[in-house]
């Protein structure tokens, strides 16, 4: 399962024929993406009247996961290790990474935090092929 952040979403709106966007289709196609709950209230949040509806559908159509009380107790550790790193995260980052590694997805993000993520060993994520 690939949990798609707000960025590559944008990114994918924005340029219809660009690989990114194909291979976003793809992983549509292929029923692998999946809405960590932050990334949803983002899209939708940021969406404009005549755009709600369609966004809105279109995340209905896909899983939608939420935070856990096991996704706050793994975020204690995870601000413990950044702490000790000497790394700081926003808590929508944090709650899009633990949530994808509760299910044992990969994230896929255009945000350079995700790569701090990953190098502390808190998550895995997605690269287009």
């Amino acid at each position: 399962m690939i949990f798609v952040d707000t960025s590559v979403w944008i990114a994918g709106f924005r340029r219809a024929d660009a690989p990114l966007r194909q291979h976003l289709d793809a992983l549509l196609d292929s029923d692998a993406v999946a809405v960590p709950v932050p990334v949803r209230l983002e899209i939708l949040g940021g969406a404009g009247p005549r755009e709600f509806v369609r966004l809105y559908r279109l995340l209905a159509a896909l899983p939608t996961f939420y935070p856990t009380s096991a996704t706050w107790e793994s975020l204690d550790h995870w601000i413990d290790v950044a702490v000790h790193a000497r790394q700081q995260f926003a808590l929508g980052d944090l709650l899009i990474g633990a949530i994808a590694s509760e299910q044992r997805g990969e994230v896929w993000s255009l945000d350079a935090d995700f790569g701090r993520l990953r190098r502390l060993g808190l998550v895995q994520l997605h690269r287009i092929p």
